[in-house]
């Protein structure tokens, strides 16, 4: 919790710093890789820098965080906290980096802003930074022991024991162990990250959901091809797909990930849209695999059927199920030569499914699309709380969750 010394000079600055946050962290970020380019070697992802959603998510990770302590300080924001641990895990993320984020965020902060930032301000806000550090590095401790590794050994090295073609831009790597150190099996609807050697010598990381049940021997995850025009966007995909074979070695890191199957006995209801079908397909297999008896349904919505990727496993995994249902929506229209039970035109209208009663959700899709599935859902009486959502890339959709209180806020 803030001290009662800090908490009103977090109040009366708050509307500064939330006015300023996108601009501090663009010269946080350019001045900390000025200083300390080895940290785009392994750690950051230089296309989501390229893009500007990097200092977006970060500006909105801080904002959120200083608004839930002084909004509910009787709680830290749970959601926000376990999302960006997760990430950090999969990234080895180790307690003294926090120390260097810090140095060069503060920096930031006083370049922006100058005078603005007194000694009274300098130290509340430095309280909150540290508040948020340190919650996120005991997270991390607790997700390194659970996996009985250190940040520096989450790593493990898998070879390629076959490249499915899945669509024309999307390709499934089903990997194998070749080490004897313990791998934990993922739970299912979790992640890894892939570390890319790219042809400067430089390594990249990028997360992939794991879209087959996990047997602690084999992993399984889908890479769709982004089609950026120049680097950094689409080089580790695009290196995936055109040089990684069969008997290559990739780099992964453990099973980490905060969106996971609810174990409730309830009933599931899945929504995707394009490449977000992966996380879905990984939570499917392992219904099939623990044999359940729950009522599952997927809804998906992509172009038309041949950009519909995993579509035979999800299908095979959905009728393996004693009462699974699969409705999809093609923006090209309603057709559709696998078996489904309804088969749309246009994009997702869950007012022509049923849905069932008391399930919980899972939405993994463009942020728009996730948006107004999740407004539709919260009109249709489902509390938010019952509605799980994966983002690939980073989270610009958080602090909408953090700091706005009631469902109408979320509109599509």
């Amino acid at each position: 919790m803030l001290s009662d010394r800090s908490r009103p000079v977090i109040e009366a600055t708050l509307p500064v710093i939330a006015e300023n946050i996108g601009e501090i962290a663009q010269r946080f970020y350019a001045h900390m890789f000025g200083e300390r380019p080895e940290l785009l070697d392994g750690i950051f992802n230089r296309g989501n820098q390229a893009e500007g959603t990097q200092q977006v998510a970060l500006a909105g990770s801080v904002a959120a965080f200083a608004t839930a302590l002084v909004k509910t300080p009787e709680q830290l924001p749970d959601h926000l906290l376990n999302r960006i641990a997760h990430k950090h895990a999969t990234l080895g993320i180790r307690p003294d980096q926090y120390q260097v984020v810090h140095d060069h965020l503060f920096w930031a902060i006083v370049d922006v802003l100058g005078d603005a930032v007194t000694p009274e301000v300098a130290a509340a806000w430095d309280e909150v930074y540290w508040l948020m550090a340190y919650a996120l590095i005991n997270q991390e401790r607790g997700l390194y022991s659970a996996r009985g590794v250190r940040p520096e050994t989450v790593w493990r090295e898998w070879e390629v024991a076959e490249k499915i073609r899945e669509t024309d831009d999307v390709v499934t790597f089903r990997v194998k162990r070749i080490d004897d150190r313990l791998v934990k099996t993922s739970l299912p609807g979790q992640y890894v990250t892939v570390q890319a050697l790219l042809p400067d010598g430089v390594h990249q990381p990028r997360q992939y959901s794991l879209t087959r049940a996990d047997d602690g021997e084999h992993r399984s995850f889908a890479v769709k091809r982004v089609q950026g025009e120049g680097k950094p966007q689409g080089e580790v995909s695009n290196l995936l797909h055109d040089s990684v074979q069969v008997g290559d070695v990739l780099t992964l890191s453990l099973p980490f990930g905060d969106v996971v199957l609810d174990d409730s006995g309830r009933p599931v209801v899945f929504a995707s849209a394009g490449i977000g079908i992966t996380p879905m397909a990984g939570m499917l297999s392992h219904l099939v695999n623990a044999g359940s008896h729950l009522d599952v349904t997927l809804l998906h919505a992509d172009v038309d059927e041949a950009s519909w990727a995993l579509r035979q496993q999800v299908l095979d995994d959905v009728r393996a199920l004693p009462d699974g249902t699969v409705h999809v929506w093609f923006e090209l229209g309603a057709e559709c030569s696998v078996p489904v039970d309804g088969v749309h035109s246009g994009v997702m209208d869950l007012g022509a499914v049923d849905l069932p009663d008391g399930a919980v959700y899972y939405l993994c899709g463009p942020l728009p699309f996730m948006q107004a599935v999740r407004s539709s859902l919260i009109e249709r009486g489902v509390p938010p709380r019952d509605i799980q959502y994966e983002v690939f890339g980073p989270d610009l959709w958080q602090a909408d969750f953090v700091t706005e209180p009631t469902p109408s806020a979320m509109g599509a």
